[in-house]
């Protein structure tokens, strides 16, 4: 293997690049602090990356493992290690050649416990609509009778604890504060005094007046449209950019903002244009990032989509959905999303319906139902000419054509009604196809991604291709990823269930369970998980998860006991793959790495996924990270790499230290022809002139087909030499070399993935 580069003398030998050549995601939490990470980046610069891509450091709830209920925009959190530890981190980072890309929030904050922890939201709660923190918040005063209805009460308001003491209103650890004039009263009558009134968490749907972040009562939506709202809460981050602290942002959950396109551009003034810049944007198959946006990009769940979609067989893909239908009695995939959006607007989502209801009036209320069920992408912007027409003519039809007319009507008149249809619309997507839909339809766990598309879960390579032509053309700083903290399962459990699409009667016998769902998802899940360490309770606690999630039989909000009593039972022992679909597996899974990290984009590499990574659902993909430090030393050494983790840790540090070392390899993007009875199980193309790779796809028909006999790849001009270290038995004509026209068989030597460089 090539080996690290020497680190920089100082900072000023480091460039600073408007794009960074990779990015490596470290999950931040007390337990793993600013002096953590910056003990890890000696080992992340020799693995190649140039940037590390942090998890939200501002001043979060205490105790909170991923950073995202943001308590105060003007600190940096103290539980890290305070903005003196983000400094220094900053600084080694640097010394060792490396950026640092921060993930901000800027759709909500937390409603925390106490309350005082958010000092805005605090004063507003004490002082009403005429605090000058009230323009923070999407408050309606008057859907709430002048109040903020909040539902953080384990019952009704009359059986609860809630004594005055101190100062504040007290329940148990939260506080409330108290109007002025106000301490002196009755319990009664002060209740009825405040600008807010403690509510049971079951009133949310009927009373609640505040945007939230999803369904999360806990987390209240933010105004970033109000410019002095905007200088606040991002005066903190924008001094670290500007003071060379951060090179990059990451803007989480852009589509809950009122207007993201005004968002971006004020952002991009206030960082300016070296800052790089993407978006967790979630783009539906036929859906593109608007134009105008002035962005890298997203942050790459629809390149994952087209990653995994490609080592997903067609046929046995189809094949799976039929006997899950068969085996579990449940609708196919677009009977299901309906279902699942009509179920979670009316219920969870009633109270943010029933705002735009109220706005709309009666005779449109049911055409702004339908029109959100029926809408086919997460959301509209301002500015755009019109609706899709499929879900004007899908809503029509069941709320009348006059109604649905009347809507878009107001959506095109009405600013405001606009955006708080766009933003439910965002939450609703996002609710019932990735924490319900996905859940529910499980014919092939691996398709049940954000950005994926169970109902047609493959990608051909022509597909693929063309995706990474328009990447390389006009997004070639995008985003992309394989794993996040985000994702259901990690790329490699991913893999090791898409390798079920090859073989789709690995799958029979599971109807003969009282929950045929259930123990179809956990077969899947446990063969994917494997022989991981404490595979069994791992595995059960993603199951509950799941269940709740999916809302057959038991909720989060209608916990049924004696069902979810039994779901452990459905966890099996550690399940292995046959030997032949565990070499499929292998080939799945250094064939996503290689794509991943070659494709047009900047990859990002989640902590512990440079080896191969196996997790489940969060919290399973939040533990603590492994550094293989050991291993890449080793291979750093001359060592063979020994089994699919090594072999994928050494295709990762290969194509990142080229990526940062020879930039001008990872420009444009060519297809390369393939030819020959097999020429469909080869993913091959170029970047720029000198660099070459391929990746098999699914390997297990191709065995059963009788493996690539005469296919052929026509090599671009020049002799091609591998880049990956050689493994056993490696032939010596195949390290020399390849030009012209080449076997396939020759070119991979019995190996499923190659990258070459051209000599």
């Amino acid at each position: 293997m090539s080996q690290p580069r020497p680190t920089p003398a100082s900072e000023s030998d480091v460039p600073k690049p408007v794009t960074p050549a990779s990015t490596y995601r470290l999950q931040l939490r007390p337990e793993f602090p600013f002096a953590a990470a910056e003990a890890a980046v000696p080992y992340l610069a020799s693995l190649g990356v140039s940037h590390l891509h942090l998890s939200p450091v501002l001043e979060a709830v205490p105790g909170s493992a991923h950073g995202y209920d943001v308590t105060d925009h003007s600190r940096v959190r103290a539980e890290l290690g305070g903005e003196p530890g983000l400094r220094a981190l900053s600084r080694s980072a640097r010394e060792h050649g490396l950026g640092l890309v921060l993930d901000i929030v800027p759709n909500h904050m937390a409603v925390p416990t106490p309350l005082r922890l958010n000092r805005p939201l605090w004063e507003v709660l004490r002082d009403g609509p005429d605090s000058p923190y009230a323009r923070w918040f999407d408050i309606d005063w008057e859907a709430g009778g002048g109040r903020v209805v909040l539902p953080l009460l384990a019952g009704p308001a009359d059986s609860c604890d809630l004594r005055v003491d101190g100062g504040v209103l007290r329940h148990g650890e939260q506080e409330f504060p108290l109007r002025e004039g106000t301490e002196g009263l009755a319990l009664p009558e002060l209740l009825a005094a405040q600008w807010y009134r403690p509510a049971w968490w079951r009133e949310t749907s009927a009373a609640l007046n505040y945007r939230r972040f999803f369904t999360i009562s806990e987390l209240i939506g933010v105004r970033v449209e109000d410019p002095d709202v905007f200088t606040a809460t991002h005066a903190k981050v924008l001094e670290l950019v500007r003071d060379g602290v951060a090179q990059g942002l990451r803007i989480d959950h852009v589509d809950g903002l009122a207007d993201p396109e005004e968002y971006l551009g004020r952002l991009r003034a206030a960082a300016g244009d070296d800052c790089w810049v993407v978006v967790e944007k979630i783009l539906a198959r036929h859906e593109r990032l608007p134009a105008g946006w002035p962005v890298a990009g997203t942050t790459g769940y629809d390149a994952l989509h087209r990653v995994d979609g490609v080592f997903t067989d067609p046929g046995g893909a189809a094949e799976l959905a039929d006997r899950y239908g068969r085996s579990t009695g449940l609708p196919q995939w677009p009977e299901t999303a309906r279902a699942c959006a009509r179920e979670v607007l009316t219920g969870d989502l009633a109270a943010e319906l029933g705002a735009l209801e109220r706005r709309a009036g009666g005779e449109l209320a049911c055409a702004v139902r339908e029109l959100l069920i029926a809408f086919p992408v997460y959301r509209p912007y301002p500015g755009e000419p019109e609706l899709p027409p499929q879900a004007l003519e899908r809503a029509a039809e069941l709320a009348g054509p006059a109604a649905v007319a009347g809507v878009r009507e107001l959506l095109l008149r009405d600013p405001a009604f606009a955006a708080r249809f766009a933003q439910t619309s965002a939450a609703l997507r996002a609710k019932s196809l990735e924490d319900r839909a996905f859940y529910r339809f499980a014919p092939l766990l691996s398709a049940t991604e954000v950005g994926g598309e169970p109902g047609r879960p493959a990608v051909s390579p022509e597909e693929f291709h063309a995706y990474c032509a328009v990447l390389a053309r006009d997004w070639p700083g995008t985003g992309t990823v394989l794993s996040t903290h985000d994702t259901k399962r990690s790329a490699d459990v991913r893999a090791r269930i898409s390798a079920l699409s090859q073989a789709p009667e690995l799958m029979d016998g599971e109807s003969a369970a009282p929950d045929p769902h259930l123990a179809w998802v956990a077969r899947q899940t446990a063969l994917g998980l494997g022989r991981a360490p404490e595979a069994v309770p791992r595995l059960a606690d993603a199951l509950l998860k799941g269940v709740r999630e999916a809302a057959l039989h038991t909720s989060w909000t209608d916990r049924n006991e004696e069902y979810e009593t039994g779901v452990p039972g459905y966890a099996p022992a550690p399940l292995d793959l046959p030997a032949e679909l565990a070499e499929a597996a292998r080939a799945n899974l250094l064939g996503m790495a290689l794509l991943h990290l070659a494709m047009p984009g900047v990859p990002e590499v989640y902590q512990g996924a440079e080896t191969e990574y196996r997790a489940l659902v969060d919290p399973d993909n939040r533990r603590p990270a492994r550094f293989p430090r050991g291993e890449l030393a080793r291979l750093d050494a001359g060592a063979a790499p020994h089994g699919p983790a090594e072999e994928k840790l050494a295709l990762t540090a290969v194509l990142l230290r080229l990526r940062r070392d020879r930039p001008e390899l990872f420009r444009g993007y060519a297809p390369v022809p393939v030819r020959g009875p097999a020429a469909g199980h080869l993913v091959a193309f170029t970047r720029a002139p000198g660099l070459l790779v391929a990746a098999t796809r699914l390997s297990h028909r191709l065995a059963e087909s009788g493996g690539w006999r005469d296919t052929r790849v026509d090599l671009p001009p020049g002799t091609w030499t591998p880049a990956l270290p050689a493994h056993a038995g490696r032939n010596a004509a195949a390290a020399a070399g390849h030009s012209g026209s080449a076997g396939v068989t020759a070119l991979l030597d019995d190996h499923p993935v190659g990258i070459w460089l051209r000599r």
